[in-house]
């Protein structure tokens, strides 16, 4: 994904020069009888192109990613429930015992006094639990 945006970032760069050094200034661009010389992209279409295009690229790599990610999270928090396995953001695997608003309360361990409140934002994945059964007992 870096690359991709150096690349573009050194596209549109020397985009920008070549525009430039093809007469991006007409008002200073004349001829040999006195006449003014027509810009190089076209003057005012190449800009407008331009912001086009960078608005673009804007669009495609910051704003709709950020997008993604945050329905993504928005789908995750709203999937959690009381009994799952969780991942936060400072690496503890824990179960959550309670749900509020804003507020997870997480069991860490196998330890019953261990239980922390914390924030929904600090949940980073969510596991269901198994309810397979998984009974070793065969009937005969």
């Amino acid at each position: 994904m870096k690359k991709i945006l150096a690349a573009v970032t050194m596209a549109i760069m020397s985009l920008s020069l070549t525009a430039c050094a093809m007469g991006g200034d007409a008002a200073a661009a004349t001829n040999a009888d006195g006449t003014q010389a027509a810009g190089g992209l076209g003057g005012i279409t190449f800009w407008i192109v331009y912001i086009v295009i960078i608005g673009a690229f804007v669009y495609f790599m910051m704003i709709r990613p950020n997008k993604k990610q945050k329905k993504e999270k928005a789908e995750l928090y709203a999937s959690m429930a009381v009994g799952d396995s969780v991942l936060t953001t400072s690496g503890f695997y824990g179960v959550i015992i309670d749900l509020t608003d804003d507020t997870v309360i997480v069991e860490f361990g196998n330890n019953k006094n261990c239980r922390i409140p914390m924030q929904r934002e600090a949940i980073v994945q969510v596991e269901k639990p198994d309810y397979t059964n998984t009974s070793s007992e065969q009937k005969d």
